[in-house]
């Protein structure tokens, strides 16, 4: 039929009375609307009278004209409505552009539909719903840890309060046209709808649905229904996809191919969940959803579970869990049990853990017989490890076995409900199980990974000792945690002792930070801490004068850091030491030992303890104190804690006591998002900017991770507009820990906030891109923070430092080639003479963070299964506060996270195999190290000649020769003539410079030269092996894979320890060595222990220094930190063992 070119007559057939010229009129229009709408929009009055003409045979067709005509009006909303009038005549199966956006303008009043019968509910609410329906039983202590009111309830929030908004989704029914008449775009709301065309639309979203099932689009549905928070949505989709796998017969599939279709989309639902909701009770709703059907289906995702039951803190589904795989029997089962039981713990909290332990069957005594087995029966590999050869001394003096531990672990009375196990391998899986959830397996395991692994350069080290005055505190204090960082974890502490001369430089609170350093370095060091510490430690009983209090508060503080969140063994006696001294400095170092041993224990004794010094009103104390009460009470929202520190910190008058309570107060609202918008409001409205600062903090810890928008605006807004530059600094720094797992959105938001005229903003700005994108190595992060390493100001170039560090730690020049550059220009920076103290310091930091843990650590801000890292985040808030405290410097390492991949049999055992990377070595390897300059002779050149003395040596040859002639009368044998001997030597240096001298270096060169031709003509091969416990990247996991082996991982592997199922169990297995355990050590002299000549360590004469020697550097690294300080006029350092000297062959004394 031939197209219309003018659409009057046919517009003029819709005025004729007969239905069937009516008919033909719309049949004609609607073929050809596009091209002549125009004409036909004149006459909409018309064909809408048609369309309410009930009586009307193609009313429906009529609709379907409308809608087309507001279509290209650009009246979506009436377009929709008479779409859906259109009944059959509207296809959605018709893919052209008009069909396209009525359908998602459906899919938009459909989710506001659902969103006004289920509103927002309360974070809180859903929380006392949750434990409710789960039962779950909490003590006293905890009962009012759901609860949203806070301090500031009663308090009136400003209207333009960003965090307490009500929701913008919200509909407000009386105003006409739902609140959103004359708004460009937006979508009519539902109660403005008819019920004929609510009935169309929920009809079109069914067929939608129908669609989406048919081509296996579940996830779209997933979207919408969570968009919608429609929850019986989400379970038909989900149940919808698990009956057509069954019905496609598929099964579940194996570990090594590719995951089921129900596993894709409970996997997808989870990430969209926990990384894109942003509302804390429609989470809920999906975790527990999720929950529910995850225990439906017949081989249910036990992993994913995991991640729910940690979110929701159901803890008796945990131990259910557990329980059901070990019943089980089957070495696959056992193997995902153990691998269930290492998610746990690295996701959840010592609280949650213990409350998991107490509900699994007795286990009686059986881990304790199982600690001495050194990973069966292995043996020493024969190709040596990085640290096979280190200095014998150093290991036999510093590591010893994990299961000579400081005390027995901490038991719990068995319930009289508990269930027995069946038999003796249940008894033996449950002691297991409770060695992997007490954390005991995990720490180990890291702890030989980082030792064995260890890549630390001591000639960076010396290169920061050398080039920074020990006599300075800030120097000192820097290079010692320089040190600290660069060996994190791994116990090599040989840099303290062998720089023992620079070590007694240290006074006072410098003092205080180097021992605490050894807890960094000795991190996870669970069986030798305390034994380890024991000569800094304060003695019970013993004179108070004895040693130094600086010592004795550092390795409090130390000891803390080695049982960060794991402190069941030392929390009686930090607590004890914490109440028996009377010293503020060793009062300080055990409030922090207290609070990081005790992490997220919701403990009252301590809390109690710690509240009682508080109220002396100390300033030195008040800041730990503060700090560490926010540690015990981590995440727990304990709305007495918060009104006592609150109440106090409006009460004292020392800036420290405030600035400590009020980041104590945002440590207790950890991960609490809306539960904590009160006390955020509260906060900011404060006249105190200690305060303000506060609840800056709180908005970062409590939206920690989450991307939330109000959180954004809330902090940006502040970062411009408020007068104090510690909380605009603040501000902008928190954007960090908001947008962590968004790094890519940072380096944008921060980008004008980097140049702003306020050097404080710009420092934040440079924190905020360490932070949200450490470990990433991010090209515009890196690019922003180039410049302000020449920054006019030294804070900002420290803050620039740092942040480079963070970005790039693990990373080598194939990963990003800007690496080198940075690390020349840190070293460049440091030695630099007429750089600013601070600069140097940030330089010092940087140089330890960028090689952290040995090379072997990574700033992991989250899991390595996507959950947030608690331990890492409280490590990162507290570390930002060194701006007021250097010793908080040390919490940083918490952040630190191994990579590795460490593959553990059913029987706990590490078995000595190969797995496959499908990249190039280099790609992932190592930064090589620094290169040493050794001391060259001074380059032979040509020795200039002067006139003068040429003709000085010509006559001297012709008298010489003269001499000769008159004393001989016969002419001897022509010779050659011997000169003097300076003359010889430079005739020899002319003569070899021309002839004989060989240029070492030029060979090197075309050595050098020849070999990297050669290398780059053998092209690097793709793919390589590596050997159990190696180092494996984050990037580097989705190129691991584990063959047709004899070990097949019971789930995808994503880092860390990596459960194993061994096909051929029962057969000889070959286990790799574990070298931290096998070394022993003598305990070292307590520092003042008497001589036999009666005279304390302290004093002892330097005669007998070999008896010092034979026990070993730690000795008397002890002997030195341990000094008191002289508090003479004019004592700058404490006594130094000045001729002692670490012996070379130390290694071989027995």
């Amino acid at each position: 039929m031939v197209a219309l070119t003018s659409a009057a007559g046919v517009v003029g057939f819709l005025s004729e009375p007969d239905p069937a010229i009516q008919a033909f009129a719309l049949e004609r229009l609607n073929e050809t609307i596009e091209s002549v709408w125009t004409e036909v929009s004149g006459s909409i009055g018309i064909i809408e009278a048609l369309y309410e003409d009930e009586n009307f045979s193609h009313r429906e067709l009529a609709a379907l004209v409308l809608s087309k005509v507001y279509y290209q009006l650009q009246e979506y909303n009436e377009a929709m409505v008479f779409a859906l009038g259109a009944g059959k005549y509207f296809d959605i199966e018709n893919a052209d552009e008009y069909e396209e956006t009525i359908v998602a303008k459906c899919i938009d009043t459909y989710i506001s539909l659902c969103a006004l019968h289920n509103p927002p509910k309360p974070a809180s609410s859903t929380d006392r719903a949750t434990s409710s329906e789960y039962g779950d039983s909490t003590n006293g202590a905890s009962a009012t840890l759901g609860s949203p009111t806070t301090p500031f309830t009663q308090s009136h929030l400003p209207s333009k309060s960003l965090l307490s908004r009500e929701d913008e989704t919200a509909w407000d029914t009386s105003v006409p046209g739902g609140g959103n008449a004359g708004v460009p775009g937006a979508h009519p709301h539902p109660l403005t709808l008819s019920t004929h065309t609510k009935k169309s639309l929920q009809s079109v979203i069914r067929r939608i649905f129908r669609s989406c099932y048919e081509v296996g689009a579940y996830k779209q549905v997933v979207g919408i229904a969570v968009e919608a928070r429609n929850m019986d949505i989400m379970r038909q989709a989900i149940l919808q996809s698990t009956q057509d796998e069954k019905g496609k017969g598929k099964g579940k599939s194996a570990v090594t191919s590719s995951p089921s279709q129900t596993e894709e989309l409970m996997e997808y639902v989870l990430d969209i969940c926990l990384n894109v909701v942003q509302e804390r009770g429609l989470r809920n709703q999906i975790l527990k959803l999720v929950l529910e059907l995850l225990n439906d289906i017949p081989n249910p995702d036990y992993f994913a579970i995991a991640r729910c039951v940690v979110y929701l803190d159901q803890h008796s589904m945990a131990s259910d869990i557990l329980q059901q795989l070990v019943r089980k029997g089957d070495g696959r089962s056992l193997a995902v049990a153990y691998q269930l039981s290492f998610d746990l713990y690295e996701n959840g909290t010592q609280e949650f853990l213990q409350k998991v332990m107490e509900e699994l069957p007795e286990s009686d005594d059986v881990e304790e017989k199982e600690e001495p087995k050194l990973n069966g029966d292995a043996v020493r590999p024969s190709t040596p490890q990085p640290n096979e050869n280190e200095n014998a001394a150093e290991s036999e003096q510093l590591l010893s076995e994990l299961q000579d531990s400081a005390g027995p672990p901490a038991t719990v009375l068995p319930s009289r409900t508990k269930p027995q196990p069946e038999n003796e391998d249940q008894k033996k899986a449950f002691a297991s199980i409770r060695s992997i959830l007490r954390g005991t397996k995990s720490i180990e395991l890291n702890l030989e990974f980082l030792f064995r692994s260890s890549r630390s350069d001591k000639a960076i080290l010396n290169k920061v000792r050398d080039s920074l005055e020990a006599r300075n505190s800030i120097f000192h204090t820097s290079v010692t945690f320089s040190n600290a960082f660069m060996n994190a974890g791994t116990t090599v502490d040989s840099f303290f002792r062998e720089n023992l001369e620079w070590l007694g430089k240290a006074v006072n609170w410098s003092k205080f930070t180097a021992t605490a350093a050894l807890g960094v370095i000795h991190r996870g060091n669970l069986g030798q801490g305390q034994k380890l510490l024991d000569p800094y430690l304060p003695k019970e009983n013993a004179n108070a004068s004895q040693g130094s209090p600086y010592s004795q508060g550092g390795s409090l503080y130390a000891l803390g850091l080695i049982y960060t969140n794991h402190g069941t063994n030392v929390l009686d006696y930090l607590q004890r030491q914490f109440k028996a001294t009377e010293e503020e400095v060793v009062k300080h170092g055990g409030a922090l030992g207290l609070g990081l041993a005790g992490m997220a224990t919701g403990s009252e004794s301590i809390y109690e303890d710690l509240k009682n010094v508080l109220y002396q009103d100390s300033a030195i104390n008040g800041e730990a104190v503060g700090t560490a009460m926010g540690l015990v009470m981590l995440g727990t929202g304990n709305v007495r804690v918060l009104e006592d520190m609150l109440q106090y910190s409006h009460d004292t008058q020392h800036e420290k006591i405030v600035r400590g309570l009020a980041m104590g107060m945002a440590l207790v609202m950890y991960a609490r998002q809306e539960a904590a918008d009160e006390l955020i409001n509260g906060l900011l409205e404060d006249a105190d900017p200690a305060l303000r600062y506060g609840g800056i903090m709180t908005v970062a810890l409590a939206y920690c991770g989450s991307g939330s928008n109000k959180a954004v605006r809330k902090l940006l807004h502040v970062a411009v507009s408020d007068v104090s530059d510690d909380v605009r600094r603040a501000a902008v720094m928190s954007l960090g820990f908001v947008l962590f797992r968004k790094p890519g959105s940072v380096p944008r938001m921060v980008e004008l906030l980097s140049e702003s005229y306020n050097p404080h903003v710009r420092y934040g700005a440079t924190m905020a891109l360490g932070i949200a994108c450490a470990g990433t190595g991010l090209d515009e992060a890196i690019d922003l923070l180039e410049p302000m390493t020449k920054d006019s100001v030294d804070f900002v170039r420290q803050g620039a430092f740092i942040a480079l560090a963070m970005i790039m730690v693990q990373q080598n020049e194939a990963m990003n080639p800007k690496v080198n550059t940075i690390r020349k220009q840190l070293q460049k920076s440091i030695a630099d003479r007429h750089e600013d103290a601070m600069a140097k310091f940030g330089c010092a930091l940087a140089l330890g963070i960028i090689d952290a843990g040995g090379r072997n650590c990574t700033i992991g801000l989250q899991t390595q299964t996507g959950n947030l890292n608690m331990t890492a985040i409280v490590g990162m808030a507290v570390f930002t506060q060194y701006w007021y405290w250097f010793p908080l410097t040390h919490f940083l390492a918490l952040a630190f996270t191994p990579t590795a991949v460490i593959g553990v049999d059913q029987d706990l055992e590490v078995p000595s195999f190969k797995f496959h990377s499908n990249t190039r070595p280099s790609m992932f390897d190592y930064p090589p190290e620094q290169e040493v300059k050794t001391e060259e002779a001074p380059e032979k050149i040509k020795t200039a000649v002067l006139s003068t003395t040429a003709q000085a040596k010509r006559r001297k040859l012709a008298k010489d020769r003269q001499a000769r002639r008159d004393s001989m009368e016969v002419d001897p044998t022509p010779t050659t003539p011997k000169p003097d001997a300076e003359g010889s030597a430079e005739d020899k240096m002319e003569t070899d410079g021309d002839d004989n001298v060989v240029d070492t270096a030029k060979l090197a060169e075309e050595k050098d030269g020849a070999s990297a031709a050669k290398k780059k003509v053998e092209r690097e091969k793709v793919g390589y092996e590596l050997e159990n416990m190696s180092r494996v990247l984050p990037g580097q996991i989705k190129y691991i894979s584990f063959g047709e082996g004899r070990y097949q991982p019971v789930k995808k592997p994503t880092g860390g320890v990596v459960l194993l199922e061994d096909t051929q169990y029962g057969e000889s297995k070959q286990l790799l060595e574990m070298k931290a355990r096998k070394k022993t050590a003598p305990l070292a002299p307590a520092p003042g222990q008497t001589t036999g000549n009666g005279s304390t360590t302290r004093d002892t004469d330097m005669a007998d220094a070999g008896a010092v020697s034979a026990a070993g550097g730690a000795a008397a690294a002890a002997g030195v930190l341990t000094a008191i300080d002289e508090d003479e006029e004019g004592a700058q350092e404490a006594p130094v063992p000045d001729e002692f000297e670490v012996s070379e062959d130390e290694g071989d004394v027995e």
